[in-house]
């Protein structure tokens, strides 16, 4: 046996050992447990002492508190880019400073013969994760290492439609379109989608919403994880808490079909 061999040999059982008595031992890759770093509430009482301490932490449900409006849940069936029901029974929620200012562009459209129709608000954490196993890219899904301003309820996905039909108005893609079609910045686009995206933007942003450049349809309020905890509550869950409103200026009564 030559020495360089010997020598090998040795450096071979040195490092076998060190494994065996340090626990150095490879392990296999696994999904990062992100929740384990973040501050999520999971639970209805973390939810109930959040909201005694600060009223603004409320979610509200936008169907007894907004008016007019229609909905359309598109994660909760089908045909989303996932092709999977992502959640069931669902309602719209958002924090109650959102609520409002949700209200203020629905008074905005009214007076045009307008109103909202929306895709997507409060959505819980876990949802978001299945979202980026799918698209892990943070121009259209919200990476689950930071979470997303749905997840915080400060977040809502909507067009533009008629006020008495509940018709969508033309825009630049369907909901979800991972293009840069889907772009604010894009302008190689019919002139009425242009026209409508921009009336679109123009009162969310009147009312203090955030547009996000990559989306036409996702609106936040700014700096909302300064502001609000991610949650993980199903829509189970928050349709078992009491039925206890912030009154809204009456509005009248309207049809909300999903």
């Amino acid at each position: 046996m030559s020495v360089s061999y010997a020598k090998f040999l040795f450096t071979c059982c040195c490092v076998s050992l060190l494994f065996l008595f340090n626990g150095w031992a490879p392990k296999a890759r696994t999904m990062p447990e992100y929740q384990d770093s973040l501050d999520i509430i999971s639970s209805l009482e973390s939810y109930k002492n959040t909201t005694l301490l600060d009223t603004s932490q409320q979610l509200v449900d936008l169907q007894a508190y907004l008016t007019p409006f229609y909905t359309d849940f598109k994660y909760a069936t089908t045909t989303n880019f996932t092709r999977k029901v992502l959640y069931e029974q669902p309602k719209a929620y958002l924090r109650l400073p959102a609520a409002r200012a949700l209200q203020n562009v629905i008074d905005q459209l009214v007076s045009r013969g307008l109103t909202l129709k929306i895709y997507d608000a409060y959505r819980p954490y876990s949802v978001t994760k299945q979202m980026w196993n799918y698209v892990p890219d943070p121009r259209y899904a919200a990476d689950p290492a930071k979470g997303s301003g749905h997840n915080r309820g400060a977040a809502v996905d909507v067009t533009l439609v008629m006020l008495k039909s509940g018709e969508e108005l033309e825009m630049p893609t369907a909901f979800d379109d991972f293009t840069e079609k889907a772009h604010h910045g894009y302008m190689n686009l019919p002139k009425t989608a242009l026209t409508n995206r921009a009336v679109l933007r123009s009162v969310m942003e009147k009312a203090g919403f955030v547009a996000l450049e990559t989306e036409w349809w996702h609106y936040a309020l700014p700096k909302a994880a300064n502001k609000f905890k991610l949650m993980d509550l199903s829509f189970r869950q928050l349709d078992s808490l009491p039925r206890k409103q912030p009154t809204p200026t009456p509005k009248g009564a309207f049809s909300h079909p999903s």
